[in-house]
């Protein structure tokens, strides 16, 4: 929670967007699963703030459907369904390939690429202490980087929107699924290919590798029969 004198000085935008910040995270990580619900009065006491930035943040987060506004009820979380997953992870296996490609044509400078190969070498040292959240950090900061660095911000926005609303299932199968080692290969093949300036590779390898675990994350969502998340 933000200290008061803080709060004071920020503007009810900057507030807006804090708050925004803060209850979708919670949404984000299953702190707030599916079907919470809370009045905006409770979120506005948890935040340590009034109740038109959280009104802000509310209505903000119903438009990237993470929650609905319910009358004199404030919000419910809204779940995630495996057919949902598969819909986001086929946006995001086409747009994020096109941002692989994008990456490989502008020709990235060692310095440029360095981020993403920080990001593998993060993913493999967390693997080898048995640290997965640590190894789900990395490999969300390499998603991340990759579509930062394709140059087109509104693909990257797009993607953004869904990868996110993404991480809820990606975090609740963490640990039922195996090590993921073909991530982190995946990985490193993908910035090879990159450096080298082959679009096509780049996309391809990229493809392949959301394609994976798309079918890995649906298949473990249905086997553990989690209509929704």
């Amino acid at each position: 929670m933000a200290k008061p004198e803080t709060l004071a000085a920020m503007s009810g935008e900057s507030l807006a967007e804090s708050a925004y910040q803060a209850i979708r995270q919670r949404i984000l990580d299953n702190v707030w699963a599916a079907g919470f619900q809370s009045l905006e009065s409770a979120l506005a006491l948890e935040l340590g703030m009034s109740r038109t930035p959280v009104r802000e943040a509310c209505i903000r987060l119903a438009n990237e459907g993470l929650v609905a506004i319910v009358p004199r009820h404030g919000i419910r979380v809204l779940p995630v369904s495996p057919s949902d997953m598969r819909e986001i992870y086929e946006i995001l296996t086409s747009l994020e390939s096109t941002a692989a490609e994008l990456v490989a044509k502008a020709r990235p400078s060692a310095q440029e690429l360095a981020p993403l190969e920080q990001a593998s070498r993060d993913m493999e040292k967390a693997l080898k202490r048995d640290d997965l959240d640590g190894w789900a950090e990395a490999d969300e900061r390499f998603h991340r980087q990759l579509v930062q660095m394709c140059g087109n911000p509104k693909l990257a926005a797009i993607v953004f929107n869904f990868w996110d609303r993404s991480h809820r299932a990606r975090m609740v199968t963490l640990r039922l699924r195996p090590r993921p080692i073909n991530s982190t290969h995946e990985h490193r093949a993908i910035v090879q290919a990159i450096r080298r300036g082959d679009a096509a590779a780049a996309g391809a390898r990229f493809r392949v590798h959301r394609e994976r675990a798309s079918l890995e994350l649906t298949d473990l969502l249905q086997r553990h029969r989690m209509s929704q998340l």
